[in-house]
């Protein structure tokens, strides 16, 4: 993130005594991005993060990638997945590519019996259904329907939910995922063009110190494979935390659009960006107001990215028969547009109540065997009728 933060007690300077009641010292942790040359936040704990009891086995979790090269338009019906109790069990890679994976999960319950790192990846979840709690040693953030949770790589987690009703839209980002540079000025705030805020933000908050020894599982994502750690004390025991590096929340419905006399192209729905891909949203807004214009989007040639669509809700005019949680994927190297009929149907229409998260990389997406398995085989031909 952009701005500074801080919560709990720390002490008045960087590195220097900071002690406990009882006279002993807390531990200081930096957690540093790009060795010390980027974005970075100082932990203090109530003892080391450093005390592990055992660590088991890998566990090979890569995706299993089935198809290579795609030149089809794609549809994939992610709700079709069955609900798992598990998060992690529930999480289903679709496809990915050097920059990023995408997947969806299902989970039923909470994890109540250990915590989960990605050692890999930034995580950016977008909250399809549900609402619950995101807790981290940098305290807790509050989510529900329409929430995108951007979770920094080696962020230890836990996702509490008030239900068993959960659908998650997952991006992890083999760099880091951050606002659009345009957006933010040479300080790092964000301009009044921006159709988001520091304000929209949704900030950690009830930190809670749990200062306790035990046997407590973490589940580490790392090159592909699953390590589970047992720590000697809880990963969320610090008094207090500063700097920039940290989890937050931003709704989709706080996203502000920008709209213009003919249609505008998507760029201007961006949200987030990592190394060669966007992430965009497209929420409510009125249409084009030019006399003559055409509020469907145009044919367009996707020359140098894939586009990836999930819809989340609401009517969508440039496409028949869709359905909440479904994902099409228009790969680079051949045009795709509105289904016939919805050009001439958007003519005159005042607004769009459409809901949907874009995600476009610029290099092409392998897909998995669970893609797959739950891919409209038919879709390809859904501009010829």
């Amino acid at each position: 993130m952009p701005f500074y933060y801080k919560l709990g007690d720390i002490p008045q300077k960087r590195h220097v005594q900071f002690r406990k009641p009882d006279g002993n010292l807390y531990a200081e942790e930096l957690v540093s991005t790009e060795g010390f040359s980027n974005v970075l936040s100082l932990i203090y704990h109530c003892h080391p993060p450093t005390l592990v009891k055992d660590i088991g086995d890998p566990v090979d979790v890569r995706p299993n990638f089935v198809l290579e090269n795609n030149l089809r338009h794609r549809s994939f019906l992610t709700f079709s997945f069955n609900p798992a109790s598990d998060y992690l069990d529930s999480r289903k890679t679709l496809m990915g590519n050097n920059d990023l994976y995408v997947s969806t999960a299902a989970p039923k319950q909470s994890m109540e019996d250990y915590y989960y790192k990605n050692a890999d990846a930034d995580e950016l979840l977008f909250i399809h259904e549900g609402s619950g709690s995101l807790n981290t040693i940098y305290g807790k953030v509050p989510f529900q329907y329409g929430d995108y949770l951007v979770i920094p790589r080696g962020t230890i987690y836990q996702l509490k939910f008030d239900g068993t009703a959960n659908r998650i839209l997952i991006t992890e980002s083999f760099s880091p995922i951050v606002p659009p540079k345009r957006y933010l000025n040479q300080y790092g705030q964000f301009l009044e063009h921006s159709p988001f805020c520091e304000r929209d933000i949704i900030m950690p908050r009830e930190l809670e110190t749990h200062d306790e020894f035990g046997d407590f599982k973490v589940i580490i994502k790392k090159g592909g494979h699953h390590f589970t750690y047992i720590l000697a004390t809880h990963p969320f025991d610090a008094v207090g935390w500063d700097g920039y590096l940290y989890p937050y929340g931003f709704s989709i419905h706080n996203f502000e659009p920008i709209t213009g006399r003919v249609h505008q192209p998507p760029p201007v729905h961006q949200t987030f960006e990592g190394h060669n891909f966007v992430v965009c949203s497209f929420v409510p807004r009125l249409y084009d107001y030019h006399p003559d214009a055409i509020p469907a989007p145009y044919q367009h040639s996707n020359v140098d990215s894939d586009e990836i669509l999930y819809y989340v809700d609401g009517d969508f005019m440039s496409r028949k028969h869709v359905e909440r949680g479904m994902i099409t994927l228009h790969p680079k190297g051949i045009p795709h547009g509105p289904h016939p009929g919805t050009i001439e149907k958007s003519i005159g229409q005042k607004e769009t109540r459409e809901l949907a998260v874009m995600i476009d990389p610029f290099y092409p997406l392998q897909l998995t065997d669970d893609a797959l398995s739950v891919e409209d085989p038919h879709y390809w031909r859904s501009w010829m009728s």
